[in-house]
């Protein structure tokens, strides 16, 4: 099948897809019960220990090898927005994000791709690794690569390796009581994607947030000295949160005026365009957390599944907002006030 851009602009890459994103995670919940004790087994003769796996959840696996921390993540989704480009690119993104997350950087990726030759022209597709190139580029990753598989679903995404000081690495079990907590994006992304998927809307702040990199906001939290920390993706901004807390022994309480949210998210969520996932997101961390009097769409809003989300660092990092702090383990592992 051939394609022209006009053809590209009539093909909406979200309709062929049952959700959008990280929303379509498996939920964390299934998830946990699925993974139970497959924790990794000591390796005999191995001359890489395992530095982080799969014991907290956190963003990534690292070894260490060679005196250098060793960084390995793999992200893939359905079409989150209508155009292959931006899809590209965004995946690419939220895949590089889990290396920052872990404080490294990455240096080479492999492309994941799932699509439906019979449904979808390849044109599309070369558009969409074309801007998983240009964002892995812009990181000054290698793409070296990868695997493709037909699929009645189109999907991307990056396998992603990536270096680390083993010293100075980013874990989201190292928070201590009396660190504050810094966003580096503000939320929404999961109810403005929604709403792209339901209208054929496009919002560029939304695109613009998911395609921007975390580089800069993991460097300056190492520069500010941190050593946890988490991104904002599927499980939304209280899943994540949630993690982090149980990781690290902590109580994470959060200033609800603090958050920032993208212009259009709050009217997004007024209009009902919540996703399955995000509602999820909620019930799986309604146990552990203290809601206090927040209103139902901030706490929707709070447990947005988001799409390459920001940053969420135990520490302060410069331009980022402070949206909470971690106290002494409580009752719960997050308090909104």
């Amino acid at each position: 099948m051939t394609s022209t851009p006009a053809r590209q602009a009539a093909v909406r890459l979200t309709q062929f897809a049952h959700g959008g994103g990280c929303a379509c995670k498996i939920p964390p919940g299934e998830l946990e019960e699925v993974v139970a004790g497959l924790t990794a087994q000591p390796l005999t003769g191995g001359d890489a220990p395992l530095l982080v796996g799969l014991a907290t959840g956190d963003d990534a696996a690292v070894v260490r090898h060679a005196g250098t921390a060793i960084v390995c993540t793999a992200d893939f989704f359905t079409p989150v927005v209508d155009d292959p480009y931006d899809w590209g690119r965004i995946a690419a993104a939220n895949a590089l994000s889990d290396v920052y997350a872990m404080g490294g950087r990455p240096v080479l990726a492999v492309n994941l791709l799932s699509w439906p030759r019979d449904r979808l022209p390849f044109d599309l597709a070369r558009e969409v690794l074309r801007g998983g190139l240009d964002i892995a580029t812009e990181a000054g990753c290698h793409v070296g690569g990868g695997h493709s598989v037909d699929d009645p679903e189109p999907k991307y995404g990056m396998a992603v390796t990536g270096v680390a000081d083993p010293e100075r690495l980013l874990r989201n079990d190292a928070g201590r009581p009396g660190l504050p907590l810094s966003l580096t994006k503000p939320l929404g992304l999961g109810v403005l994607n929604n709403r792209h998927k339901a209208t054929g809307e496009r919002f560029e702040q939304a695109v613009a947030t998911m395609t921007a990199l975390n580089r800069e906001a993991s460097a300056a939290a190492l520069a500010a000295g941190a050593r946890c920390a988490t991104d904002v993706t599927g499980f939304g901004f209280l899943g994540h949160l949630h993690k982090l807390a149980r990781a690290s022994g902590v109580t994470a309480v959060v200033d609800t005026a603090a958050v920032p949210y993208l212009d259009g998210a709050r009217d997004a969520v007024r209009d009902g365009y919540v996703s399955g996932g995000t509602r999820r997101n909620l019930e799986w961390v309604a146990p552990h957390t203290d809601f206090g009097d927040t209103d139902e769409e901030t706490r929707l809003l709070l447990a947005d599944a988001q799409t390459s989300g920001g940053l969420l660092v135990a520490g302060e990092v410069p331009g980022a907002p402070v949206v909470g702090e971690l106290v002494p383990r409580g009752t719960h592992s997050v308090v909104l006030r």
